[in-house]
């Protein structure tokens, strides 16, 4: 039977709607209509005068609830990191591998290939940061990890059997032939930790990478005589941006200047997040090295940003409260636009008729109430999941 979500603020491409039912049928949106014309017998499910979203999207996802995917490039961690992220709205996330060595590239991408063979809520795929960087600005990545991408590299990322792989790359340490073969294969090729002039940057982005990881953090800086790597980013206005919007990472001026130059719609919201966010304790290990949580961000002991403590419901919260954008333009940079970078925007990301049923409910002050991930609501699957014995 079909399912009616009805008594919610929706946000449809019209902007947020009231009086409207959104009717769920086999993981699908089977339509957006007036609640009175729903037939009396209609399953209705009461959303309390919710917000109705459409369900948010991460790009990078490091770990959650204490799980590094470096640490575990396992099934078994991204059903963990997906269980987690899911509280905070991400219906749909990419788990990330920060450079590491092509052993551990394997491990994850066969661990990517098996969750989305099994079902498991919300993986679309991978997200691979390196290890083909700059050690210039290499932020938290080990540079001893760093090396060249020859064909073995290529190959293998290019494996991935199921799903989106989105590669961050230093285009200075490639050749834009390498960025047209990875782009050619289906890789969504970013530049990041890249210390690239605008003429390498814009010769990569004609070659076929077509968005930047965390603007502005990890790259050459645009200054009055050398545009760099944000000025080629700003500059295009067809590439995407993903920005970590926790007011540490960048300022949030500076943001509201990246607006200024390029539209919204080009922007993504991400966390970047590391095993703290909805874990008990306040420091992890990462790669060898101490990260603690101090003042809501993730440093390691010389005080280097690692990562963020940031879950994509405070990323649109901030982006409202902090970059002065409305509710409807935050959450589509949470969902529409990164399906769109990803090439999915034709099923998720809107709340429309004929795409899938990843949602979002939460109330005015963005707190997460409820998530459908294919029509499954998160109330069933926690009622379903298998119970886990605890270690001795």
């Amino acid at each position: 039977m079909d399912t009616a979500l009805v008594n919610g603020r929706v946000l449809t491409d019209a902007g947020f709607e009231t009086g409207k039912a959104v009717v769920l049928r086999d993981g699908r949106i089977a339509g957006v209509e007036a609640e009175g014309s729903l037939p009396p017998e209609a399953r209705r499910h009461d959303l309390g005068g919710g917000l109705l979203l459409p369900g948010f999207i991460d790009v990078q996802v490091n770990g959650g609830g204490g799980v590094l995917f470096n640490d575990a490039p396992s099934l078994e961690s991204i059903v963990e990191i997906g269980r987690v992220h899911r509280r905070f709205g991400a219906t749909g996330f990419l788990p990330t591998l920060i450079s590491d060595d092509l052993e551990t590239v394997a491990k994850a991408i066969a661990a990517t290939d098996a969750a989305i063979a099994a079902g498991v809520p919300g993986v679309l795929g991978l997200h691979i940061e390196g290890p083909f960087l700059n050690a210039k600005r290499k932020g938290i990545h080990d540079a001893s990890k760093f090396r060249i991408l020859d064909e073995a590299a290529f190959t293998l990322l290019t494996s991935l059997k199921r799903g989106c792989t989105v590669v961050t790359l230093a285009p200075e340490k490639t050749s834009p032939a390498m960025i047209a073969r990875l782009a050619a294969a289906g890789v969504v090729v970013a530049a990041g930790h890249t210390n690239g002039g605008y003429a390498t940057i814009r010769k990569a982005l004609d070659s076929g990478v077509s968005g930047f990881t965390h603007l502005f953090n990890a790259m050459s800086p645009l200054t009055s005589r050398a545009p760099g790597a944000v000025g080629a980013a700003l500059e295009d206005q067809a590439s995407w941006c993903s920005i970590i919007v926790d007011g540490r990472h960048v300022d949030p001026v500076v943001l509201k200047i990246a607006l200024k130059a390029k539209r919204w719609e080009r922007f993504i919201l991400i966390t970047d997040a590391m095993p703290s966010v909805g874990m008990t304790g306040t420091s992890f290990k990462l790669q060898g090295r101490t990260v603690r949580v101090e003042d809501g961000v993730c440093i390691d002991e010389d005080g280097t940003l690692a990562g963020s403590h940031l879950d994509m419901a405070g990323a649109v919260r901030n982006a409202v409260s902090m970059l002065g954008l409305d509710l409807a333009q935050a959450v589509r940079m949470a969902s529409q636009n990164p399906a769109e970078y990803l090439g999915l925007g034709h099923e998720l990301g809107r709340i429309a008729p004929g795409y899938r049923a990843n949602l979002v409910l939460a109330d005015e002050h963005l707190n997460v109430i409820e998530t459908w991930i294919d029509g499954r609501t998160s109330a069933d699957e926690r009622k379903n999941a298998p119970r886990v014995a605890a270690r001795p």
